[in-house]
């Protein structure tokens, strides 16, 4: 089967996600994600195969985000979320999420026509929109970040989205994030070097196109220079032990880990996670602009 890129992918983590949340011990109940999968998403899960790897990582992932978004909404009343790449995510069906709390889900629009379809009628627990555009088009980005007032204090998602962009795309949506005064904080999965070589050398060619770019050495330098500083990483390895849902190679892993020195430790901590970054109010736009 041919997998589109972005549409049909958000299709197979939705079903990823539905295998998770019908487990008798699941992280999360996403009692929404099988019919946004339908059968085109549960047809690529079979066909690309590794479903129980596949679906134990996105567990941890979506388990960890949800974590995370709840504890900086009811900690540092953030008061409304923009969610970039959304996907056929359900956090605003499924999170208890404060009442007031504004959700904007940003996507492209069959995607968005796609979850409004399904989910019609289906209460959110907060105040939700949804508004299509391409995230890439400078113009459409411009249009999304004005979508606000300039009083809110903002937490970005971008969950699963940056390592199909490439290091320019990235640093293009970095730049217009922090010149947006709002957007506080920003959270945000992603792949090492390692990990995005492997990524290539294994799904690129099931997914039959060069779908994965970004991974770089250097996160925090990456995302410092451009005004974001990383507050926590946590990683899927260390995550994933405490969650219970260590992927089968995981010893191996662990092991290259023992053998290593510190920074190649720390380069296999670092092989993907969820960083939290925050707004450096210290860091000037001429500043930042000399250090790219």
């Amino acid at each position: 089967m041919y997998v589109e890129m972005i549409s049909d992918t958000a299709r197979w983590i939705a079903y990823m996600r539905a295998v998770e949340s019908e487990r008798p011990d699941a992280l999360f109940r996403d009692i929404y994600s099988r019919r946004l999968a339908g059968a085109a998403g549960e047809a690529i899960a079979h066909d690309l195969g590794s479903i129980e790897m596949i679906s134990n990582s996105i567990a941890v992932r979506t388990a960890v985000l949800d974590r995370l978004i709840l504890d900086r909404v009811n900690r540092d009343e953030v008061d409304f979320v923009l969610n970039i790449g959304t996907g056929f995510d359900t956090r605003p069906w499924r999170l208890g999420l404060p009442a007031k709390l504004q959700w904007l889900d940003v996507d492209l629009p069959r995607i968005l026509d796609h979850k409004a379809e399904i989910l019609r009628g289906r209460s959110t627990t907060c105040q939700y929109e949804a508004l299509p555009a391409d995230i890439l088009d400078a113009s459409q980005r411009a249009a999304v970040l004005s979508a606000f007032p300039a009083t809110r204090r903002v937490l970005v998602v971008t969950e699963g989205l940056l390592v199909y962009l490439k290091p320019t795309q990235v640093r293009e949506l970095a730049e217009d994030l922090w010149n947006r005064p709002s957007c506080k904080w920003w959270f945000t999965d992603l792949v090492g070097p390692r990990a995005l070589q492997l990524l290539r050398q294994v799904w690129s060619v099931k997914l039959r196109a060069d779908a994965f770019h970004f991974g770089p050495a250097d996160s925090v330098r990456f995302f410092g220079k451009l005004g974001w500083q990383e507050e926590s990483f946590h990683s899927s390895q260390e995550e994933a032990r405490r969650l219970n849902r260590v992927p089968r190679n995981a010893w191996l892993v662990r092991l290259l880990s023992l053998l290593s020195t510190p920074s190649t430790r720390e380069e296999l901590r670092r092989l993907s996670g969820v960083a939290v970054m925050a707004r450096d109010p210290a860091v000037h736009s001429a500043g930042r602009t000399e250090s790219l």
